[in-house]
């Protein structure tokens, strides 16, 4: 039986990205070993979203080779498709496939088999207008199944080279979304994380059918539970879709809403279509909709320009906005945007400083927000607990507005809904008791 090695860098959508290619392999009958083992055939799964994700997938794409240097190399994913020849410079390099294209690996790999011609497969994906129809069916160890809906971005922000490696935006057919759903749910899945590089772009290019649509379509699909976005920008939070969050019972009261920068100064130089006041308004009226919503969020700090006063002006604004967690990165420079051939960039040190300082303020947001809680019970969907986090006799998982919780459970409660009382409010984790099991009529008989 011939076999398969994957390593995948980068964020959800290369993860995704990956067990859709590893569909291909297993039909035509490969069995998935792990990297570290000697496999026919190597696939790494490259990111470029910063210089270092270039450098990580070069030293990758090396273990590869010294590990089996009879396997086939192959190479796909973001760095694959904006610097194909630096990777085939690599010996030892076989096939490199970027980010579209992924259906032609299986019969490459066939041409590979039979002639060890190294092969570029890497097309322009500036002209793409299709997405990619790839199904995964399964995740092997989650309780949460990603569904991407939609590939590319149109927003050209100064610091980011995405578009260049995921082309514009492209949504996938809300039919065939549908589907896929509904196979996930047939597969045991109570949640569905709706993921992609540009997630609420999703039906920009489609006519007179936008996100809010597609979620009512979700909506009707029997046996889900709950439906979270992976992303979304402030401006893509219309009425049509607060009156989703309104009505739907399956939407979760999450929304990962990135900020990237507090100060209109900073904002500007990011090419962020929005000031602080518009955002600010937005987070007001998503919140009288759903009073308990979770607003988490993504930070850069330290971009080019940013002087002590606009960090401060920042740090206020996103204190009295107020999150429930905040991913926070500094500034690093991308070759090939234009913030990288910005004068004034922030010095290292200062840059450090600031995210410790936002990192403390986000952990007395985490402990604000979860604080609000206690003594409430929630719905949580335990993961499976495969490293043994939870700890011996005890469970955990998500709520619906993104509190992690664990509670003392006996047997396995994985993908089960479990309503909790919290107890006690936590940093990262809270602490509950579980109050009962929800009967699952779906998958009583299954």
């Amino acid at each position: 039986m011939p076999s398969v090695a994957f390593y995948t860098l980068g964020c959800k959508v290369n993860f995704y990205d990956t067990e859709a290619i590893w569909q291909l392999f297993k039909n035509e009958g490969y069995e998935q070993v792990d990297f570290e083992q000697t496999a026919d055939v190597y696939l790494i799964n490259t990111c470029t979203v910063t210089n270092t994700g270039d450098k990580k997938s070069r030293q990758i794409i090396r273990r590869a080779i010294r590990r089996n240097p009879d396997a086939i190399v192959a190479v796909t994913g973001c760095y694959a498709q904006t610097s194909p020849a630096e990777i085939l410079d690599i010996p030892g390099v076989d096939l490199v496939i970027g980010t579209q294209d992924r259906e032609k690996i299986m019969p490459l790999i066939g041409q590979l088999q039979e002639q060890r011609q190294p092969i570029n497969a890497v097309r322009n994906i500036m002209k793409t207008r299709d997405f990619e129809e790839l199904d995964v069916p399964d995740f092997a160890d989650r309780t949460r199944a990603f569904l991407k809906i939609q590939e590319g971005c149109n927003n050209f922000c100064t610091f980011c080279i995405i578009p260049w490696s995921r082309g514009l935006s492209r949504s996938r057919d809300p039919q065939s979304v549908v589907n896929q759903a509904k196979q996930l749910v047939a597969a045991g899945y109570k949640e569905i994380v709706l993921t992609g590089i540009h997630t609420g772009g999703y039906g920009d290019d489609l006519e007179n059918y936008r996100l809010s649509d597609l979620l009512w379509e979700l909506d009707k699909v029997e046996g889900l539970e709950r439906v979270r976005i992976s992303s979304i920008e402030a401006s893509q939070i219309d009425d049509k879709m607060l009156e989703v969050l309104k009505g739907s019972s399956k939407m979760c009261r999450h929304f990962h809403i990135p900020l990237q920068a507090g100060s209109n100064e900073v904002l500007k130089r990011m090419r962020r279509k929005y000031t602080i006041e518009e955002f600010e308004l937005k987070i007001k009226k998503i919140r009288e909709f759903m009073p308990d919503v979770a607003i988490t969020t993504d930070i850069i700090v330290g971009f080019p320009g940013e002087t002590d006063e606009l960090f401060r002006e920042g740090f206020e604004a996103i204190k009295r906005i107020g999150f429930s967690e905040m991913h926070v990165f500094p500034y690093s420079k991308r070759t090939g945007t234009p913030a990288a051939r910005m004068e004034d960039q922030v010095d290292e040190e200062v840059k450090h400083a600031r995210v410790h300082e936002l990192i403390d303020l986000s952990e007395s947001m985490q402990l604000a927000y979860a604080q609000k809680f206690v003594g409430q019970v929630v719905d949580v969907i335990p993961e499976k607990d495969e490293k043994g986090v939870a700890g011996e006799g005890y469970a955990a998982g998500f709520s619906d507005n993104y509190l992690q919780i664990r509670f003392e459970a006996s047997g396995d409660l994985a993908g089960k809904v479990c309503r909790v009382k919290l107890t006690k409010a936590g940093v990262n984790t809270c602490e509950g008791q579980l109050v009962r099991i929800l009967e699952d009529s779906s998958r009583a008989l299954a």
